[in-house]
């Protein structure tokens, strides 16, 4: 796997590992690997600097590839840097990082809300796409984990602890420490992170606007028209008859109404974080967790996205 990487999938990386349509085959897929110990963290490394150099060599330092394992290897150093988050600070596999965010959703969640994500039946092809995908084959790509914890956390505001739970009993390549960490950035709880709520929507039309992976798992709307994968509950009825998928009865409607839960979960989660500055609990997250690269360097490498998924 890791050859097949370095020789030839990887000059599909940078474009590709954001997309589910394309991920499969340009992103490493060594993270289970990296889990069970069958290679090493230095291995990957070291073999990665020596097909860079190669890369370079041969072709100069714009090479394509090149730049692709460059970003590839800053992805590494980001894996570690969320394990050692729990090494640090063991408790944030059960208790908000941030302690100022205590409350903020109830624990005992929305049974009704959590059973439809858990099982992708939530009227969102992207989010029910992925999560059987991964319920299928134990993997999805980095941006669609971050945003099936996103819609459960934000849009079905449900507390992170048991979404945690059911994905970390799915992910074939589940890291403790990398987890718990991106859980709780996703679900806005470290106060030191950039606030996101992933449009399920958006997500359709940015990376996959065929359908080409929607139709894969969700074979309902195999028929719908591109124009309606986004959305399939805006179909007009004569065109959900025509696809032979009515909404409500072959594809469940939106479970909830995407711009009022983001609009709320957005003002939720400033108000929280406004306390929270105000507490100076978010001075000690960062003090503890938060990077030590300097501002521009985060910049030029793109660590401030933090991305930690191979």
């Amino acid at each position: 796997m890791l050859a097949s990487f370095l020789k030839t999938r990887s000059n599909g990386y940078i474009g590709g590992l954001s997309s589910p349509v394309t991920a499969w085959d340009a992103c490493s897929r060594l993270s289970p690997y990296l889990t069970y110990g069958n290679v090493s963290m230095r291995t990957v490394y070291q073999r990665t600097a020596l097909r860079k150099k190669e890369r370079q060599k041969q072709r100069g330092n714009g090479d394509f590839q090149a730049k692709a394992l460059t970003m590839f290897t800053e992805r590494l150093a980001w894996h570690c840097h969320f394990m050692q988050k729990l090494e640090d600070e063991p408790r944030i596999e059960f208790e908000n990082m941030n302690r100022a965010f205590d409350g903020l959703r109830d624990e005992a969640i929305n049974r009704e809300y959590y059973e439809a994500w858990a099982r992708g039946q939530t009227g969102y092809p992207m989010i029910d796409a992925c999560m059987r995908a991964l319920i299928a084959t134990g993997w999805i790509n980095f941006r669609m984990r971050a945003m099936l914890v996103s819609f459960a956390t934000q849009h079905l505001w449900l507390h992170w602890r048991e979404p945690a739970l059911h994905l970390a009993r799915m992910f074939l390549d589940y890291e403790p420490g990398i987890h718990y960490s991106q859980i709780q950035m996703q679900a806005g709880t470290t106060g030191i992170a950039a606030k996101r709520i992933y449009s399920p929507i958006k997500q359709v039309i940015d990376h996959d606007p065929e359908g080409v992976f929607l139709r894969r798992w969700l074979p309902e709307l195999r028929n719908v028209p591109n124009e309606y994968m986004a959305e399939p509950h805006k179909m007009p009825i004569e065109i959900q008859k025509l696809a032979g998928c009515l909404i409500g009865t072959d594809y469940p409607a939106p479970i909830v109404d995407h711009s009022t839960a983001y609009r709320e979960a957005r003002d939720k989660i400033q108000s929280a974080s406004r306390a929270a500055k105000l507490q100076g609990e978010s001075a000690r997250v960062f003090e503890r967790h938060g990077s030590r690269r300097k501002r521009g360097m985060r910049r030029k490498t793109g660590g401030s996205r933090q991305r930690s998924l191979l």
